[in-house]
């Protein structure tokens, strides 16, 4: 394997059959330095269940939230090609007119791929196999955007004019075609023709709608504010004169505003397009939904604690307003959940839950005996059932059974408590507990919510509330309670029922008012009239403020405090913070650092770790050294950037350079007290400046005017 040669070249060694390395599976990937290895096939199994139906169940629900914008835009392309086709075409719209979708999406970028994706897949299959999808990063110049266009649409090679002959191969040139909408027009008549000439009792392609003869060009712009506005403006212009031959139809996706358009296309440009203005769904509504769907659900039985949930929140509402993103942070979690924590095999449907328990060995069931939860559990039990729970194994698993219940329970009645409280006290003034069900959820998962003086506050707002206003709201409640299967709430459900069936009965009632408390109210009135002192003053306030005390509530007034009693036992029968349930360990992730270390990574503190600890990420044992100190071995740049570190504002080129190269003399074991020690020769100055341009690079150090051999320094500290 070894080559000599005077001159310097490039020699490629193929590698042996025998040094090939199998790929590793994605359960190899998760077994790797997993937590408890002896259930780890098995933590993956259910991770992974549940992995894909999180992800079914949310592909699935943001089709059902983007269904009436994309049934929008089907419309549009439908009537706009069924006009073309009809002799009222001129009539409608110009014939120099190209039909325009301009489709507001939101800041929420990263989401916009799955909705133009689905709109491209619905477009084909009910309305035109002719889409093509267009991105500004890869139309940087018109015959770019043409050319992709093209491609897209005739699925074929399209030839550029500018690229010269010598690099195309024969084959190439059979199979490309020329770059120009004349091109497009000659595919498009071949197409439609043959499509047309099929015989009547043959099915034409099923996806397309029987009543197209000829399919629209539908060409979809995914991030307009991203396009050159020269670029976009040509092309428009080269498209509307095919428009009689060609029909073409835009679909502009925008995430500002819809006055974008006019500012990147003059009026000139603008009046070409037939523009339909379309709004999907806003982040924060979809994110709502989200959150009820997937988190707010005893369906899934993994869970997140009151710190990732705020986390994650955070990130969506001040970094991205990305749903795609926040889902992604659940599959992070849980991900993480499985692969570190053992007790995790119990976190799935409840059968298998059960089962699962029977089956935990003698490490899970010591583990299981380490919790805080179990712990505060066996606190409360009797001395003798402490030491069965400590000792008996199979008194233990019977145990765990009947906690794992409890807790599939707590969750059951959980919910539906929580959508109720939450119908009562999203419409008081000031939010006292928030406008959003996920700020009443970050409540409950803190700490006992009847502990919390917002809460207080916002039952004595309720008792404050009409009639007709307190019955409303009672009434969502209970079709909240209806939909509920815990035994628990259907009872509680009754008692609901009962209250409501009162408050109805009381507009047949008539009250009447009591005359003895209004002698008693009016009486210290009228002694206010006449002519007093201080002190009697002060004894007629005190009697009307005895009398209102005394005052026999009316009968609403005691059904409305009575049914405010009945909520408030509810929650604090069901909205008990979930670290106060036995086991919760089981289900809940609470490792918020984890999650905001991978999904708000900082990029320069991780820079900075790296040039001054590299063993951290080399795994060297050469390099390992006391802290705040660089092995000799180190590489270059780490040398470099811990010797930029000693200096000031302005760095000395020649000074570093003489430093660095008495570090790396050190490192190779010369002598220091040779005369070659330290001295620069062309390699070690070679490696300096590759050192060096890296640090600026990496934005550390910068050229400066002030001194021609020196550098600035851009920034101060350690890691």
């Amino acid at each position: 394997m070894s080559t000599s040669s005077v001159s310097k070249g490039c020699f490629v060694f193929k590698p042996s059959a025998k040094k090939k390395k199998t790929a590793l599976s994605l359960e190899d990937h998760f077994v790797h330095g997993c937590e408890g290895a002896e259930n780890s096939e098995l933590r993956f199994k259910l991770c992974h269940d549940l992995w894909d139906k999180i992800q079914t169940d949310t592909e699935a629900l943001q089709d059902e939230l983007n269904r009436n914008i994309l049934d929008s835009l089907l419309d549009f392309t439908r009537k706009c090609s069924s006009t073309r086709q009809h002799s009222d075409w001129a009539s409608q719209m110009r014939a120099s007119e190209i039909p325009t979708a301009a489709l507001v999406l939101g800041v929420n970028v990263p989401d916009h791929d799955m909705t133009f994706q689905s709109l491209s897949d619905l477009l084909q299959q009910s309305v035109t196999p002719h889409v093509a999808s267009v991105q500004a990063k890869e139309c940087g110049a018109l015959k770019h955007l043409m050319k992709r266009v093209l491609e897209r649409l005739m699925d074929t090679v399209v030839d550029d004019e500018d690229e010269e002959e010598a690099e195309q191969t024969s084959a190439q040139l059979n199979k490309s075609v020329h770059c120009s909408l004349s091109t497009l027009c000659a595919w498009y008549n071949a197409k439609t023709k043959k499509s047309n000439t099929v015989s009547p009792g043959k099915k034409r392609c099923s996806h397309v709608g029987d009543d197209l003869q000829s399919p629209p060009l539908v060409i979809i712009f995914k991030d307009l504010e991203a396009f050159n506005p020269r670029v976009l403006q040509d092309f428009i212009l080269i498209c509307s004169r095919y428009i009689e031959r060609l029909p073409l139809m835009f679909i502009f996706g925008i995430a500002t505003s819809p006055s974008t358009i006019q500012h990147m296309l003059p009026h000139s440009v603008s009046s070409l397009l037939c523009i339909e203005l379309f709004q999907s769904l806003s982040c924060t509504q979809h994110l709502a939904t989200v959150i009820d769907k997937l988190i707010l659900t005893p369906q899934f039985p993994f869970k997140l604690n009151g710190k990732v949930m705020q986390v994650l929140i955070s990130i969506f509402l001040y970094h991205d307003f990305s749903v795609r993103n926040f889902i992604k942070g659940i599959q992070l979690a849980l991900l993480e959940h499985f692969h570190s924590q053992p007790l995790s095999v119990l976190c799935c449907k409840k059968k298998a839950a059960l089962l699962n328990v029977m089956h935990l060995g003698p490490q899970d069931l010591e583990r299981i005996r380490q919790l805080q939860s179990f712990k505060r559990y066996v606190e409360k039990q009797d001395p003798q059932e402490q030491v069965n729970l400590f000792t008996d194994d199979t008194h233990l698993k019977e145990v765990c059974q009947k906690l794992i219940k409890n807790l599939r329970q707590y969750h059951k009645n959980y919910y539906p408590i929580l959508r109720c409280l939450h119908t009562l006290t999203s419409s008081l003034p000031r939010y006292p507990l928030g406008k959003q069900i996920r700020e009443l959820h970050l409540i409950c998962l803190d700490k006992n919510i009847w502990e919390n003086e917002d809460y207080q506050s916002a039952m004595k707002l309720l008792k404050m509330l009409a009639k007709d206003q307190l019955i409303a709201l009672l009434q969502r409640c209970e079709e909240i309670l209806q939909a509920a299967k815990s035994k628990n709430i259907k009872m509680a459900l009754v008692q609901l029922e009962d209250m409501l069936s009162k408050f109805k009965q009381l507009d047949t009632v008539a009250a009447e008012p009591s005359p003895s408390v209004e002698d008693s109210i009016t009486s210290p009135v009228k002694n206010l009239q006449k002519k007093t002192d201080l002190f009697q003053l002060q004894k007629t306030l005190l009697e009307m403020n005895e009398s209102r005390r005394s005052k026999k509530l009316s009968p609403f007034e005691a059904l409305r405090n009575e049914a405010l009693e009945f909520i408030d036992s509810l929650v604090k029968s069901h909205l008990s913070a979930p670290e106060s349930q036995t086991l919760n360990e089981v289900c809940y992730y609470t490792s918020s650092a984890t999650v905001r270390r991978h999904l708000n990574a900082t990029p320069r503190t991780s820079i900075q770790a790296a040039l001054n600890i590299p063993y951290y990420y080399l795994q060297n044992d050469r390099l390992k050294t006391e802290d705040g100190i660089v092995s000799n071995a180190a590489p270059d740049i780490c040398i470099v950037y811990k010797l930029h570190l000693e200096c000031g504002r302005l760095i000395n080129l020649y000074d570093w350079l003489e430093a660095y190269s008495t570090v790396v003399s050190a490192a190779e074991g010369n002598d220091p007290g040779s005369d070659n020690f330290g001295k620069v020769d062309d390699v070690k100055h070679a490696r300096f400046i590759r050192a060096v341009s890296e640090l600026e690079f990496l934005g550390f150090i910068k050229s400066t005017k002030q001194k021609t051999d020196h550098v600035a320094r851009l920034t101060w500290g350690g890691c």
